[in-house]
């Protein structure tokens, strides 16, 4: 039975762990011993516990948001090996990492040959909107058709319409690698039309724009579709040398 002493401590840990302060309840003993060996008044002590509280808020919050993301691998724009492409401009890179693009539903396409890092850089600033505490999906053109097509099958299309409405960056992978069916090309433009000036989206493609309709199969989706894409656009041409490629070279031997 615990003493009467301990009632206190008992009854303010129920009540952090229902005001779901996790961070107030671990830290607050600590850090009024820190407060009391410093000479610290009260107001000071509870405006370093509500400090801790929301460091650690904000930091679950941007861990949420990844996860929810799906991305297949966390990627840094300071990561990214920008002397290997010397056309891309790494100066608007690092603008658009601050995220105002998606308060204005501007949209990005990179497009390039193979291995020059288009999904590495839509990545990263997939990451950026995460820690700005944005909604961000991830997926490929494939695998975001193959969904839309299962969906309408399944009847749960407007429900996985609106779920992607409500990404302020979704961001479509690889498209261009793989020819679309004509269902599966309406679906995809349904979909960039119901993101048309009300989200945010990043498209990487292998195929320049003249290339377009090889996938989407008719010039009147595809005119249509980079009318609505290209209207408040940020593009990337990233052809070069694919640096992936050549980091995994292994040297001859001699």
């Amino acid at each position: 039975m615990a003493e009467i002493n301990d009632t206190p401590q008992l009854l303010l840990s129920h009540h952090l762990k229902t005001l779901r302060l996790p961070t107030f309840l671990r830290e607050y003993d600590k850090v009024a011993k820190q407060c009391a060996a410093e000479g610290v008044d009260h107001s000071r002590y509870l405006l370093r516990l509500a400090e801790l509280e929301l460091i650690d808020r904000e930091r679950r919050m941007v861990e949420r948001r990844i996860k929810q993301a799906k991305f297949p691998a966390i990627k840094s724009l300071d990561s990214f090996n920008y002397k290997a492409l010397p056309s891309l401009n790494k100066l608007q890179v690092m603008e658009l990492a601050r995220c105002d693009y998606i308060n204005r539903n501007e949209n990005i396409i990179a497009v390039g040959n193979s291995g020059t890092g288009k999904t590495h850089i839509a990545l990263g600033l997939g990451l950026a909107a995460c820690q700005k505490g944005l909604a961000v999906g991830f997926i490929t053109a494939s695998a975001l058709v193959h969904e839309l097509l299962e969906a309408k099958d399944e009847k749960r299309l407007l429900r996985l319409q609106k779920q992607l409405a409500k990404y302020s960056l979704l961001i479509i992978d690889e498209l261009g690698y793989v020819p679309l069916s004509p269902s599966g090309a309406e679906l995809l433009f349904e979909t960039f039309s119901q993101r048309y000036e009300r989200g945010s989206t990043i498209v990487t493609s292998n195929l320049p724009f003249d290339e377009w309709t090889s996938v989407f199969g008719s010039e009147r989706l595809t005119g249509a579709l980079l009318d609505r894409l290209t209207h408040h656009v940020h593009i990337f041409e990233m052809n070069g040398e694919s640096y992936r490629l050549k980091n995994n070279q292994t040297p001859k031997q001699k």
